[in-house]
């Protein structure tokens, strides 16, 4: 049976604001984010279907507090929580939040490039 756990994920990402340790096993990205620092990833998300992530995600907060602001409303979630949510949404992590999170690899695919390329141009202005 595959499994991934912080220490063996393959890919560990220093962001600045945080660490994101990650794997990818039977389809889904699993990633472990730890934020230092607040983060609004509304601007990260320029480029995607309405400027919202388009992905599912099932995850579970170990610390902080993760809102999920979608068109019409906001889901908060926070230390202890498991949870789901649909795409078309925009997370908001507090300082101080750790969280797990399963996505489906190939829908993340995109919403990483656009990320990594908005932190690109972020950076460069």
């Amino acid at each position: 049976m595959p499994k991934v756990s912080k220490t063996s994920a393959t890919k560990v990402t220093d962001i600045g604001i945080g660490q994101i340790h990650e794997d990818t096993v039977d389809g889904y990205e699993v990633a472990f984010l730890d934020l230092r620092e607040e983060v609004d990833m509304a601007g990260l998300l320029k480029g995607l279907p309405d400027d919202l992530c388009p992905s599912p995600h099932w995850g579970y907060v170990t610390a902080g507090r993760v809102p999920f602001t979608f068109r019409d409303h906001t889901e908060e979630f926070t230390a202890g929580d498991a949870f789901h949510v649909e795409g078309g949404h925009s997370p908001a992590v507090s300082a101080g939040t750790s969280w797990l999170l399963f996505s489906p690899a190939d829908e993340m695919a995109a919403v990483n490039e656009a990320i990594e390329r908005n932190m690109a141009a972020m950076q460069s202005a």
